[in-house]
């Protein structure tokens, strides 16, 4: 943890897309990752991909950005998935949505 910083999976296998998990795993994951967070104490979590992250902790009504809700004392933020998959939202929209969360990181 030299670098303060780290990637991990919600569910731990390869797919199209997060279409192609069910509930069940998406819920299972964020168990355990929750556990993962709440060993390592990351000041910020960030997680790629609005639907998996919305099934996945129950929360059907996320939006975007920094959540209100914490895991422990790590801020959680939900971002697009930027997979070129996802036509939602254009390059310079997620340019802007990466970038809120790096100032955070910097200056928090």
């Amino acid at each position: 943890m030299e670098s303060g910083y780290g990637l991990t999976n919600i569910v731990e296998r390869s797919t199209a897309g997060a279409r192609d998990l069910s509930r069940r795993e998406l819920r299972e994951g964020a168990r355990r990752l929750e556990a993962k967070v709440l060993r390592y104490r990351p000041r910020f979590i960030a997680f790629l991909g609005i639907g998996a992250y919305r099934a996945a902790f129950d929360l059907p009504g996320t939006v975007p950005g920094r959540q209100d809700r914490t895991i422990g004392q790590t801020v959680v933020w939900v971002l697009p998935s930027p997979s070129g998959l996802n036509a939602h939202y254009a390059f310079s929209r997620l340019v802007r949505m990466y970038s809120e969360l790096h100032r955070a990181a910097e200056h928090e």
